[in-house]
């Protein structure tokens, strides 16, 4: 299953994600699942750095299925559309494919 922490600070706007495991929906190269999930987040990672001026700290390890991203200056317009739509585009499967393979979980910053 892939377990997604979806961190958001006190104004409730996402500053970072978290994401561990694998689908397990079909065997490796051929899982949808988490080539869904892998093309939302490589597009949206690529997009923040791209399209804007924000700075982040990402740390990955693909094979053990962990990405960690956390915005770290104050979060521009855009940035804040795209995580905004990560996180729709991940409630999508989610829905599509239950909680068996992907779960989605919101977490308050301090």
């Amino acid at each position: 299953m892939i377990n997604v922490s979806i961190y958001k600070n006190a104004e409730n706007l996402i500053t970072g994600f978290r994401l561990a495991g694998h689908a397990d929906y079909s065997e490796y190269g051929s899982d949808i699942v988490c080539s869904a999930v892998s093309a939302l987040v490589i597009n949206t990672i690529n997009s923040i750095e791209n399209f804007t001026s924000d700075r982040f700290s990402l740390e990955q390890d693909e094979k053990g299925g962990y990405i960690e991203f956390h915005l770290l200056s104050s979060m521009s317009n855009n940035s804040n559309l795209l995580l905004s739509s990560l996180v729709l585009g991940l409630q999508g499967i989610e829905e599509e494919y239950s909680n068996k393979y992907i779960k989605l979980t919101q977490v308050k910053e301090q």
